[in-house]
């Protein structure tokens, strides 16, 4: 799995013009799933995001976790996290999961991270999303299960 997670002020993503996941400060997490990934991976990656420490304390030093300050929890589905561009100028996606199972991985790593954070919003698997947010810092990290 590969997560590109940001420290958000506050996100929002909108499918057709309608809002369907809105959150303020916290993470907006873009999730990839690769075609090797399962339970574990979303156990891996999902405590590696809860525990980091990204927040600043009154001292300004990057001391606090999401729960520390209560964060909320945006997650986006984004395949193209695997896209490879080795070879000429289009990227490939053979690296990415199938659709019905990187969407039930998804929807599995939700869950997890709603047994955790009290406010957990989505947008919708496999459709076209305007994602908008005010990133905090900025402050953005790369994650894959593979390097964890």
């Amino acid at each position: 799995m590969r997560a590109v997670v940001q420290r958000v002020r506050r996100a929002q993503v909108d499918v057709d013009g309608q809002t369907v996941g809105k959150i303020d400060q916290g993470y907006l997490i873009l999730l990839g799933v690769g075609h090797e990934d399962g339970p574990a991976q979303i156990e891996r990656l999902w405590t590696k995001i809860l525990k980091m420490r990204i927040f600043e304390d009154q001292d300004g030093k990057t001391n606090l976790s999401l729960a520390d300050v209560q964060g909320q929890v945006l997650v986006v589905s984004q395949f193209t996290l695997y896209a490879n561009c080795k070879k000429g100028n289009r990227p490939s996606f053979t690296e990415a999961g199938k659709p019905d199972v990187a969407n039930q991985l998804y929807e599995d790593f939700v869950a997890r991270a709603r047994q955790d954070v009290a406010v957990v919003q989505t947008g919708v698997f496999g459709a076209m999303m305007d994602v908008s947010l005010v990133n905090d810092g900025p402050f953005t990290i790369c994650l894959d299960t593979d390097q964890l």
